[in-house]
C-alpha cells in the first residue's frame, strides 16, 4: 500500500473515522466527568541509616536494603492496625455498621479497616536519598492529609516496638539467667567459704610459706647432723683400734700429763736399774709406779672415747628424729599444698561464676535500657497537607491518551470497512487488480467539474470488476 492509497482510504471513510474519534473523545471526557474527584497527600519521612544505634552503639547495615525493609513495614498491616488504634476508627458507629455488613462479623474489625486503608496507601522511595514519601489517596483531601501523616506515626511507634518487643524479651531471658548465675556464684562462694573454714586457710594465709621454710631448714639440719654422724662413727672406729691416737686423746691434758710423768718415771727407772739392779726396793717401787701410771692412761683413754662413743649415739638418734621431722614436716608441706590447689580450684570456681554473672549482668542492664528506650533513626520530615486540587481523575491527560487511542481506532475501523468493501478508487488499482498496461489517462477535470461529476461518478466495486471478463490482447 502506497502513501496516497492510505490517504485515499482515509479520505473515502472520513465520516466513519470522525465518528470513532469522537465516540471515544466523548467518553474519555464523559468517564473522567463521572468519576469522583481523588485527592492525595504526601507526607516525608526521613531515616537515618548512618547515625550508630544509641543505646547498643553499633552502626546500622546498608542503607539500600535497610530502607526497602522500611519502606515494607510502612505497607505492613500491623502499622494499618496501629494507624486504626491511634486514630479510633474502629469506635465509629457508622464503621461498626459497615464492618458487619461487609464481613458480617466473620474477621477482626481493626484487621478488616487495615487491609481497606492499605488499598489507597503508597509508598515509594524519594530517588537515593534517605527519604521516604508516603502518599494516601481518598475522596476527601483532609482525610488524606490525615492517613498519610498517621501512617507515618504509626511507622514511627512501630518501630519503636520492634526494638523494644525484643529488648524486652531479652531482658525476661537474661534475668532468669542471672538469678541462674547468681546462685551458682553464691554456692561457690559458701563451698570456698567452708572449704577455708575446715582447713584454717585465709586469703592472706602465708602458713604455707612458713613451712615451707621450716621444710627446708629441716632439711639443712638434717645435712649437718648426719655430717656429724658420719664424723663421730669415724671416729669411734677409730677408739676401737687404736685409742691413743685419737685426737681427743692426744689433745687431753691429763693423759698428756700422765704420759709426761710415764716418761718422767720410766727415765728413773732406768738409772735405778742401772745404779741398783732390777731387784732393788726403788726400781720395783719404780716399776709400779709406771704401772699404776699406765693404768690411769688406759682409764683416762677409755673415759675419753667412751665420751666418743656417747657422742655418736648422740648423732645417730638426733638424724633419726631430724629425719623423721623432716618426713611429718614435708607430709603436712604437701597436704598444705593439696589443700591450697583444692582452695584454688574453689577459687578459680567463684571467678568464672563471678566473671559469667557479670557478663550477663551487663547484657541485662543493656536490655533494660533498650526495653525503656524511645529514640528511633526515623523521624517525620515534612507533615502532609490538605491537598487543594485533585490528583485524579486528571483530564486533560485522559483526553490526550483518548486521542491516542481514537486515532488509531479510527484508523482501524476506516480500514476493515475498505477491507469488507473496497472501491476502485485509481488507474493503480485497476493495472493491480487486471494486470493490464495502461493505455492512457483522461485529464483531471476543473473542480467544480469534479464537483459536479462526483455526484454522477459510477464507483465500481472490486469484486464487480473482479468478475468482468478480462480482455486477451490490445
Amino acid at each position: 500500500m502506497t502513501l496516497g492509497q492510505f490517504f485515499s482510504i482515509l479520505l473515502a471513510r472520513w465520516k466513519v473515522a470522525l465518528a470513532v474519534l469522537v465516540v471515544v473523545l466523548g467518553s474519555a471526557i464523559g468517564i473522567s466527568l463521572w468519576m469522583p474527584k481523588q485527592y492525595t497527600a504526601t507526607s516525608t519521612l526521613v531515616v537515618d541509616v548512618r547515625s550508630p544505634d544509641p543505646v547498643a552503639g553499633m552502626i546500622l547495615p546498608g542503607a539500600q536494603g535497610y530502607l526497602l525493609t522500611q519502606l515494607e513495614i510502612i505497607r505492613s498491616e500491623r502499622v494499618a492496625q496501629r494507624v486504626v488504634r491511634n486514630l479510633r476508627l474502629a469506635e465509629s458507629p457508622q464503621t461498626r455498621d459497615q464492618w458487619r455488613e461487609a464481613t458480617g462479623g466473620g474477621i477482626d474489625i481493626e484487621s478488616w479497616l487495615a487491609k481497606a486503608l492499605l488499598r489507597s496507601l503508597e509508598v515509594k522511595p524519594s530517588g537515593d536519598s534517605q527519604v521516604l514519601m508516603v502518599n494516601y489517596t481518598s475522596v476527601d483531601p483532609k482525610f488524606s492529609a490525615l492517613m498519610a501523616n498517621a501512617f507515618v506515626q504509626g511507622y514511627i511507634d512501630t518501630h519503636v516496638d520492634l526494638r523494644v518487643e525484643p529488648a524486652k524479651q531479652y531482658s525476661s531471658f537474661f534475668d532468669g539467667r542471672a538469678k541462674e548465675l547468681r546462685e551458682k556464684l553464691e554456692a561457690a562462694q559458701a563451698r570456698l567459704s567452708e572449704y577455708q573454714k575446715k582447713h584454717g586457710l585465709v586469703a592472706t594465709d602465708e602458713r604455707l610459706d612458713i613451712e615451707s621454710a621450716r621444710l627446708q631448714e629441716l632439711s639443712s639440719q638434717l645435712v649437718t647432723i648426719q655430717a656429724l654422724a658420719v664424723d663421730s662413727s669415724s671416729r669411734q672406729h677409730q677408739a676401737g683400734t687404736s685409742a691413743d691416737r685419737m685426737q681427743e686423746v692426744l689433745m687431753n691434758p691429763l693423759i698428756s700429763g700422765l704420759k709426761g710423768d710415764v716418761n718422767r718415771q720410766e727415765a728413773r727407772l732406768q738409772e735405778l736399774s742401772a745404779r741398783y739392779g732390777s731387784s732393788h726396793p726403788q726400781v720395783i717401787e719404780a716399776q709400779a709406779s709406771i704401772a699404776a701410771l699406765r693404768e690411769r692412761i688406759a682409764a683416762e683413754t677409755r673415759r675419753v672415747t667412751s665420751g666418743v662413743t656417747v657422742s655418736n649415739t648422740i648423732n645417730r638418734q638426733r638424724e633419726a628424729e631430724i629425719k623423721a621431722a623432716l618426713e611429718a614436716q614435708r607430709d603436712r608441706v604437701l597436704k598444705m599444698r593439696e589443700q591450697r590447689d583444692e582452695a584454688a580450684v574453689l577459687v578459680n570456681d567463684v571467678t568464672n561464676a563471678q566473671r559469667a554473672y557479670e557478663g550477663v549482668l551487663a547484657r541485662l542492664n543493656q536490655t533494660n535500657l533498650e526495653s525503656h528506650t524511645t529514640l528511633t533513626n526515623a523521624s517525620m520530615l515534612s507533615p502532609a497537607v490538605t491537598p487543594s486540587s485533585p490528583s485524579s481523575p486528571k483530564i486533560m491527560l485522559n483526553v490526550a491518551l483518548a486521542g491516542c487511542v481514537g486515532l488509531v481506532l479510527a484508523i482501524g475501523a476506516s480500514f476493515l470497512l475498505e477491507l469488507l468493501d473496497r472501491r476502485v478508487r485509481s488507474f493503480a488499482d485497476v493495472v493491480q487488480l487486471l494486470g493490464l498496461p495502461v493505455l492512457g489517462v483522461m485529464p483531471r477535470p476543473v473542480r467544480r467539474g469534479m464537483l459536479l461529476g462526483r455526484k454522477n461518478n459510477l464507483m465500481i466495486p472490486r469484486r464487480v470488476l473482479g468478475q468482468l471478463p478480462r480482455p486477451k490482447g490490445v
